[in-house]
C-alpha cells in the first residue's frame, strides 16, 4: 500500500491539470456570495416581522425559522457542490483513463488494480470531505454574521455532509468501471436527483399521511444513504427546537429533516465497503 499516496497525488495533479478545482472554486465563490446576499436579506426582512398572536402562543421563533431555513438551503448547496467535485474526481477513473491510455501503465505490478481504486477513492473522499467542511464552515459563519443564528448541532451535520459526498464518490467510482466518462457523469447526477426525489416523496407522504409514500421514501434514502445523511443533518441543526417552529422546519428544503438513528453511520460504512467491493470485483475482471 506504499503506492497509495503516489497514486492519490497523481490523481490530484491530473485534476489540477484539467482545471477541475478552478471550476469548483468559481462555483463555490458564486454560491457563497449569493448565499451571503440572500441570508442578509432574509434576516433583514424578518427582523421587524411580528407573528400573529396564535403563532407566538404556539412557539414560533421567526429568527430560528429563518436561520434554519436558509442554512438548510446552504447545506443542500454544499452537498451539491461536493457532488460536483466528487464526480469530477472519479467519473473517468477506470474506463475514461483506459480509453485515453493513462490507466494501463498504472495497474501493472507492484501497484495493481486494487491499489489504484483504493487510492483514487481515498484521494477523492479526502479532498471532497475537506472541501465540504470548508464550505459548510463558510456558510455557518455567514449565517452567524448576518443573522446571529447558529444551529443546535454544529460539528455533526458537517461530518454527515462530508460522509454523503464520500458515498457519492464511491458510487461514481463503481460507475467508472462500466460506463464512459460522460455516461457515468449523467448517471451520478441522476442518482443524486433520485435521492432528492425520495426526500420530497417523504415530505408529500407526511403531509398526505400516506404510509406508502413514506415507506418508499424511507427505503430509498437507505438505498442511497447520502440522502439519509442529509436528512439527519437537517434534523440535527434544529435538534433542540420545539413548538410550532419545529413543526414548520420538519418540511425542510429539498428533503425533509428526519432523524435516522444510531444505525446510520454503521450502515454508511458497510455501504462503502459493499460498493468498493463491487468495484474491485468488476475491475479485476475487466479487460483493459
Amino acid at each position: 500500500m506504499n503506492a497509495v499516496p503516489i497514486i492519490a497525488g497523481y490523481a490530484l495533479r491530473e485534476s489540477l491539470r484539467r482545471r477541475v478545482f478552478a471550476v469548483v472554486l468559481v462555483l463555490t465563490g458564486a454560491f457563497l456570495t449569493l448565499y451571503a446576499l440572500g441570508a442578509d436579506q432574509a434576516f433583514e426582512e424578518t427582523e421587524d416581522f411580528a407573528p400573529p398572536g396564535e403563532a407566538l402562543l404556539a412557539g414560533l421563533d421567526s429568527r430560528t425559522l429563518t436561520g434554519a431555513t436558509v442554512f438548510g438551503l446552504s447545506m443542500f448547496g454544499t452537498l451539491f457542490l461536493g457532488t460536483v467535485l466528487a464526480a469530477f474526481l472519479t467519473l473517468g477513473v477506470v474506463r475514461g483513463d483506459a480509453e485515453r491510455g493513462l490507466l494501463q501503465p498504472l495497474v501493472v505490478r507492484p501497484i495493481g488494480r486494487s491499489t489504484l481504486l483504493v487510492a483514487r477513492f481515498l484521494a477523492a473522499a479526502a479532498v471532497c470531505g475537506l472541501y465540504v467542511l470548508a464550505v459548510y464552515a463558510g456558510a455557518l459563519l455567514i449565517t452567524w454574521a448576518t443573522g446571529g443564528w447558529v444551529p443546535d448541532r454544529v460539528v455533526g451535520p458537517g461530518l454527515q455532509l462530508a460522509a454523503g459526498v464520500a458515498v457519492i464518490a464511491a458510487v461514481s467510482l463503481l460507475g467508472s468501471v462500466f460506463l464512459s466518462t460522460t455516461a457515468n457523469g449523467i448517471a451520478v447526477f441522476m442518482i443524486f436527483g433520485a435521492g432528492l426525489v425520495a426526500g420530497l416523496l417523504g415530505q408529500i407522504g407526511e403531509v398526505l399521511e400516506s404510509d406508502t409514500l413514506t415507506q418508499v421514501a424511507e427505503v430509498s434514502s437507505w438505498i442511497l444513504p447520502f440522502e439519509a445523511l442529509y436528512q439527519d443533518a437537517l434534523n440535527a441543526i434544529t435538534a433542540d427546537t420545539h413548538g410550532f417552529t419545529e413543526f414548520a422546519l420538519e418540511l425542510g428544503p429539498f428533503g425533509g429533516a428526519q432523524a435516522a438513528g444510531g444505525f446510520l453511520w454503521p450502515w454508511t460504512l458497510a455501504y462503502l465497503v459493499l460498493v468498493g467491493g463491487a468495484a474491485l470485483a468488476a475491475f479485476s475482471r475487466k479487460d483493459l
